[in-house]
């Protein structure tokens, strides 16, 4: 499974509503800690604790049941990292290389819900200071009583295939010879298809033809969710533009399976499996 898919709390969308509910499965919760973005992880796992005292004035959001018991996430103030026993706050991304799946989802969908919170504390709507509601599912305006809720941006990723080949490139971001799938926002007014084939053509110059969806994966940084799709080139034509894609190369089915099995070494590395681009290349490649 991918990470931070498979997300197993049940949410409680129906008694997140009630102010007294809340209050009570917080007296008997646990709650995993963030600073600065970073979960607490605990001996290879998401760092769950009971409630402490100096936590009071951190965002404290609902992320579900476990069972019978409430997990909740709470943002730790302050500009020193918290002294924490047993453990540490680490990068969300590090973080999904060592943790459990389930843990992983988790801390995916916290640090989603703390993100945005702490960026939209005020009403878009008339400026004033919105209050959390429902365990961090809204936010209200007391000023003009508009409703916020929290997004979650689409994004396409898409690999180019022809035949026993795909295409692979490289972002000007990248590190470490990294060439992966093509990736972009969807725009408004855009659905899945039409965003595949507007970044393709942007990005790297290929003509597409038929479009498959494969698979969606949550991806928290900040908050997005991608959308996973196979584009049928048709022709080996490409032309990059040289800004944000610096190069572009296409792959037999043979060379991405020796490339994935580390076979083959050089400059060039392809996806972390974290990543639904790493999926994407994968499963192309063994059928």
């Amino acid at each position: 499974m991918m990470a931070f898919c498979g997300n197993p709390l049940d949410r409680a969308s129906d008694r997140r509503t009630d102010p007294a509910w809340l209050a009570a499965q917080q007296g008997c919760g646990l709650f995993l800690p963030f600073w600065q973005n970073k979960p607490l992880v605990v001996k290879d796992r998401a760092g769950f604790l009971p409630w402490r005292r100096e936590w009071q004035a951190g965002l404290c959001v609902f992320l579900g049941l476990d069972g019978a018991r409430p997990l909740f996430a709470v943002d730790v103030a302050g500009d020193s990292e918290p002294v924490m026993e047993d453990g540490a706050f680490a990068e969300m991304r590090a973080s999904a290389f060592v943790l459990p799946g389930r843990d992983t989802a988790i801390a995916g969908q916290a640090k989603a819900l703390i993100d945005w919170h702490r960026r939209h504390g005020f009403c878009p709507n008339c400026g004033a200071g919105t209050e959390l509601c429902d365990g961090g599912y809204r936010r209200l305006c007391p000023a003009c009583a508009a409703e916020h809720f929290p997004r979650t941006d689409p994004v396409v990723i898409m690999l180019p295939v022809l035949g026993d080949e795909c295409l692979v490139g490289r972002n000007a971001r990248f590190v470490n010879g990294l060439y992966s799938a093509f990736a972009g926002f969807v725009e408004p007014g855009e659905g899945l298809e039409d965003a595949v084939r507007r970044e393709l053509q942007e990005e790297a110059g290929v003509r597409i033809g038929a479009i498959t969806y494969h698979a969606s994966q949550p991806w928290p940084f900040p908050s997005s969710l991608m959308l996973g799709c196979y584009a049928q080139a048709l022709s080996r034509d490409f032309a990059i533009d040289g800004h944000e894609i610096t190069d572009a190369r296409w792959l037999t089915k043979d060379e991405v399976r020796k490339r994935l099995a580390q076979e083959i070494q050089d400059e060039m590395t392809m996806p972390a499996p974290i990543a639904i681009a790493h999926h994407l290349v994968r499963d192309w490649a063994k059928n």
